[in-house]
């Protein structure tokens, strides 16, 4: 039974959350429900999971995690992003009021929602892939997003422990240009399910299995590599939905003889509170020696 629940777990539920933003959507639960409900259901049976077959007993978060995680989770990794779309919104409104432009003509409408999504969930990680990768190798994008890579331990909630300069970034390429295109709300909703729900999986401590969706899924099993406290080890799996790009560009990395040691930064003392890491980035060479 174990088994049947390692490798069926991770299809099953993303499987399902996407099947049910579908069906709530075509019988017109209306955009906030269709998204949120899945998302929701998605995570507790995650959270779920975690208590049931842990990856690591010692990666159970303490009370303050949860506090701090949940302040990331709600103001960076769902409010801002929200607050930066109406502010394009607003921006766009501006710009193309009384213009004669049609956005939709830039995206294919007619397609399959399902195909819709597939094709965002492609395009966004052929550019996100870039900036992930930049975001590691050069020293000012790297200070922002050590913020992420802070945690000594993964688990559900910290998948929204970000900066946001750094999510700001990654709204530029994730959801602004698919805004501008014109794409509908219905497939910006299935592809939040499916961006949202493989997010808590990634940083899960649910010991899952993928199988040969290793090589397609940017998963729990590879994405622990890339919090490895170790640059070498962590310095690739850089897909944000997907591992094909890391698969040809030579970054996939899922070693098979040993699994993932310490997480974390090199400086085992870095800040972990909401406003002492807004600040840490500002003081170079914090993630790597000692305050």
């Amino acid at each position: 039974m174990k088994r049947i629940v390692q490798y069926g777990a991770y299809p099953v539920i993303l499987l399902g959350s996407v099947w049910g933003n579908l069906r709530l959507m075509e019988a017109g639960a209306g955009f906030l429900l269709s998204t949120y409900l899945p998302v929701t259901l998605g995570s507790l049976l995650i959270m779920w999971l975690e208590l049931q077959l842990p990856y690591r007993a010692s990666w159970k978060p303490s009370g303050k995690d949860v506090v701090e995680d949940s302040a990331f989770l709600a103001l960076v990794h769902v409010l801002w992003p929200k607050l930066l779309a109406v502010g394009v919104a607003f921006l766009l409104f501006d710009i193309w009021n009384g213009q004669d432009w049609s956005t939709f003509a830039w995206w294919p409408r007619e397609w399959p929602v399902p195909m819709q999504a597939i094709m965002m969930a492609l395009m966004v990680d052929s550019t996100r892939y870039w900036l992930h990768r930049l975001s590691h190798e050069w020293g000012p994008l790297w200070r922002f997003h050590a913020v992420h890579h802070s945690p000594h331990r993964l688990y559900t909630l910290n998948v929204g422990r970000f900066h946001p300069v750094d999510k700001g970034l990654q709204f530029l390429l994730d959801s602004l240009p698919f805004i501008l295109m014109g794409v509908s709300p219905t497939v910006l909703s299935l592809y939040f399910v499916f961006y949202a729900v493989n997010g808590f999986f990634q940083h899960s401590n649910v010991d899952v299995k993928l199988g040969w969706l290793n090589y397609l899924m940017s998963g729990p099993e590879l994405h622990r590599w890339h919090h490895s406290m170790w640059a070498q080890e962590s310095n690739n799996n850089y897909g944000n939905h997907l591992i094909i790009w890391d698969w040809l560009f030579g970054t996939r990395y899922l070693p098979s003889d040993r699994e993932v040691e310490a997480l974390g930064l090199v400086n085992r003392r870095y800040p972990t509170g909401f406003m002492q890491q807004m600040a840490a980035p500002f003081h170079p060479g914090l993630d790597k020696t000692a305050a």
